[in-house]
């Protein structure tokens, strides 16, 4: 079983033709709704990776929450979803042409999940817990150490990027970080080292536990105690890279549960991660585990 703690939002996405500069108008193109949040995303993600998947969250008492769940209903266990009389978190997000993009996150309800709602996963030994930035930090503390104490594994998605979250980061068995994620924390947590993979290793030696580390077209890099892997990426034009680091982490956690090397772990979530590039959108972009197995036997 995967069990998410994390965030659930309804994404609000713009089309512009370049991003704007601050204090510009720029004009979009078109506008979407899409359901969102890194849990959310996370959830689906390993979900349609085949994996079994229980969420814990919490939404608001408005129209956006039947949205915001909307392609999670059937597919993951939602009875840990929270119902609160905050607004339904909501990301707003603008595309430029060129696939990249900014977001502006409101988090509403998902400020409401607190350690007490840690019960609602059922922690149990062998589960895979997945964890991100975008609920409060003594919630995401305490369920590390709540997967710790039921013998699950721990995987801390490191993103939004929280100068206070950097000593959280050592109590998960995985962190996974975007470069400019890494080297921030890096700094934070004083690692030493000429270059990122050095002070990968240095993060590994001293926390012993294992760090992972996305560089979008370039692929992913890990290191754990023992050893240090490259993976590379699949080679494709992105139209829209929104939710790419969420589907790794779902396809990430999945592989983990079903029993994955680590290596193959990571060849499978970054395939995953660069096909969610493909598409518009968040969780209406990640892919079905068929189509990862297509791409990377395409691949070779």
């Amino acid at each position: 079983m995967i069990i998410v703690v994390g965030s659930i939002n309804l994404d609000l996405i713009a089309n512009v033709d370049r991003l704007p500069a601050p204090g510009e108008t720029v004009r979009g193109s078109a506008f979407a709704t899409a359901p969102g949040g890194k849990g959310a995303n996370q959830a689906l993600a390993a979900a349609r990776a085949g994996a079994e998947v229980r969420m814990v969250g919490a939404v608001g008492k408005d129209s956006f929450a039947a949205e915001a769940l909307a392609l999670l209903t059937g597919k993951v266990d939602l009875s840990g979803i929270g119902e609160s009389f905050a607004s339904t978190g909501t990301a707003l997000i603008l595309v430029g042409a060129d696939g990249e993009n900014v977001i502006a996150v409101v988090p509403g309800a998902n400020d409401s999940v607190l350690p007490g709602d840690i019960a609602k996963a059922q922690l149990k030994k062998g589960d895979v817990v997945l964890l991100q930035h975008e609920i409060p930090l003594q919630t995401v503390d305490a369920t590390l150490e709540a997967a710790r104490a039921a013998g699950a594994i721990s995987v801390l998605n490191t993103a939004p990027f929280r100068p206070e979250a950097s000593e959280l980061l050592g109590k998960a068995d995985y962190a996974v970080a975007n470069e400019t994620e890494f080297d921030l924390y890096g700094e934070a947590l004083s690692l030493s080292g000429r270059d990122r993979p050095a002070r990968m290793r240095d993060y590994a030696g001293k926390t012993g536990r294992a760090i992972v580390v996305t560089l979008g077209g370039d692929g992913v890099l890990a290191a754990t105690p023992d050893t240090f892997l490259t993976v590379p990426a699949l080679k494709i034009t992105p139209v829209d890279t929104v939710g790419a680091g969420d589907t790794f982490c779902g396809y990430f956690g999945a592989g983990l549960s079903s029993g994955l090397p680590l290596e193959q772990a990571l060849v499978r979530a970054a395939a995953a991660g660069s096909l969610a590039c493909l598409k518009p959108g968040a969780q209406p972009a990640i892919p079905l585990a068929k189509d990862v197995d297509a791409a990377l036997s395409a691949a070779g």
